[in-house]
């Protein structure tokens, strides 16, 4: 093991085999480093524009501790740290001369981060004002939903209107998503599996993803249905069906992001079976 300290690097098989046990021990609060790494691992840099990003890992007595992501651009991905971890990874990043765009993080890590970035450079932190909460399925399995309808797995017939509403997704949650469909590739989303669910009469009103399972843990997102379509139950309708068959297929942990300041929502998933596990919030970097 590497002596204490910060270690940085950019080789996805040097980090994964030091970090990979810590990332996997909590596959839910590390859902984002686990699945940003796992497309490293499987598809290289050309997955993030043929730039690789940087990663690091805190050790500490010996074992790790925390770990972070940065694609480039954007933001610092850190997992949870004191207030005093994060003062060390900005003096780290700083004294090696990394730019930030900013931080997003654990709302804690995220606000020591950022007032320690602001004490090593002078950069100027700003609070979004969304902030994003993670919930996890403690059920073992949600309940049957009541509405009308059936799941299907989105096919290769279905790609377009898939695209167009992760497209409407993105810009209902402020997102930045390619106006050529040609680039989808390149999006966070190609690499999921999707599920629709229809009305009696075969009708898409509602769509989720799921991430492939990495580290026995699965990612619901995005959940979307039509504005002219909501309040009707699909959208728990569907979510219940995606968290269904990821724990059918072997998943040991479900988990989602939802807006905590949104009560349609918060209260959907609360009753097929999620909890509250963290809240999340990003702060940008003049």
């Amino acid at each position: 093991m590497h002596r204490d300290g910060w270690h940085l690097t950019e080789d996805i098989d040097d980090f994964l085999g030091r970090a990979g046990p810590f990332l996997r021990a909590r596959p839910d609060l590390h859902t984002m480093a686990l699945t940003v790494t796992e497309t490293l691992r499987t598809q290289g840099a050309a997955a993030y524009g043929g730039r690789a990003p940087l990663l690091g890992y805190l050790v500490e007595s010996g074992e790790v501790r925390a770990a972070f992501h940065r694609r480039t651009p954007g933001l610092l991905s850190p997992t949870p740290l004191t207030a005093r971890q994060a003062g060390a990874l900005a003096a780290r990043l700083a004294g090696r001369g990394h730019v930030l765009a900013g931080v997003g993080a654990e709302q804690h890590t995220a606000a020591a981060f950022a007032e320690a970035w602001r004490r090593a450079t002078g950069a100027t932190p700003v609070p979004r004002a969304q902030r994003v909460r993670l919930y996890r399925l403690a059920a073992p399995t949600p309940p049957e939903p009541s509405d009308e309808g059936r799941a299907r797995a989105a096919g290769a017939r279905d790609h377009g209107r898939v695209v167009r509403w992760c497209r409407a997704f993105t810009a209902d949650v402020g997102e930045d998503f390619p106006a050529d469909d040609a680039a989808w590739p390149g999006t966070r989303f190609a690499a999921k599996r999707f599920t629709f669910w229809e009305t009696p009469d075969g009708t898409p009103v509602s769509l989720a993803g799921a991430t492939p399972m990495t580290a026995g843990h699965v990612r619901v997102d995005p959940v979307y249905t039509p504005a002219g379509l909501r309040g009707r139950g699909y959208a728990g309708a569907v979510t219940a069906a995606v968290s269904r068959a990821a724990l059918a297929a072997g998943a040991r942990a479900v988990v989602l992001f939802a807006d905590p300041a949104n009560p349609t929502s918060t209260a959907l998933y609360q009753r097929i079976g999620y909890v509250p596990v963290a809240e999340f919030t990003v702060y940008d970097f003049s």
